[in-house]
């Protein structure tokens, strides 16, 4: 059982930056795939980012590559997702989720999820 907790979200003009943070309870955090999605009013939830258990390998969808980082500290219990250069169009709620394998997009692959923490970009 993995418990999943984010934070880092607010309100931010298009062109800042905003580090999200995911913090997980249980020992065997190192283990998990962790992935992160968002949800815009309206529409679906998205895939966004995903990385391996170790932290060494990173994926990322089309549209917030190289703009958008990935990483862990596994100590920590902790995944970031550091979101620079924000447009209007990366508003929503977003969460973090612990999967099963790598690289994994689909919603129906993650185990745990977190609440979400609301990001708006304002224009």
């Amino acid at each position: 059982q993995v418990q999943l907790v984010e934070s880092g979200g607010g309100l931010v003009q298009a062109g800042g930056s905003l580090r999200l943070s995911c913090a997980a309870s249980g020992r065997t955090f190192r283990t998990y795939p962790m992935g992160w999605f968002r949800q815009a009013p309206g529409k679906e939830r998205e895939f966004v980012s995903a990385i391996t258990g170790s932290g060494y390998s990173t994926y990322y969808a089309d549209s917030v590559k190289g703009r958008f980082t990935i990483s862990r500290d596994n100590a920590k219990n902790t995944v970031y997702l550091q979101m620079n250069s924000l447009k209007p169009e990366d508003t929503g709620v977003y969460s973090c989720a612990a999967g099963t394998y790598y690289p994994a997009t689909r919603e129906s692959t993650y185990n745990y999820w977190g609440q979400g923490t609301q990001v708006t970009v304002s224009s």
